[in-house]
């Protein structure tokens, strides 16, 4: 199992990606949250608000999301996968179910 991190604008956007990963069948669940960001970006110091969305997906997935992704977007952002060492073995069956 891999878990991929994004930042994102807006609930929106985080929305309107999750559904897409959804009915792609590239993941089995996303969730999204806000958050405070400070970066360093073309030499200027900033802080606004973010959106992160997880991704819960299967290992050889990660190029699929990225791409579905960066498809949606029109600016520089975070993607991310994250390996998960352990995971509970109902979860994993439900993921494996739904993301071939």
């Amino acid at each position: 199992m891999k878990l991929i991190y994004v930042t994102l604008n807006d609930n929106k956007e985080a929305e309107a990606i999750g559904q897409k990963l959804l009915k792609q069948k590239l993941a089995n669940c996303v969730n999204f949250f806000p958050i405070t960001c400070i970066y360093n970006y073309e030499d200027k110091i900033t802080q606004e608000p973010e959106i992160v969305m997880l991704i819960k997906t299967v290992d050889d997935k990660y190029d699929e999301v990225k791409n579905l992704i960066q498809s949606e977007l029109k600016y520089d952002n975070f993607i991310g996968q994250i390996k998960v060492e352990k995971v509970n073995e109902n979860f994993e069956k439900w993921l494996c179910s739904v993301v071939k």
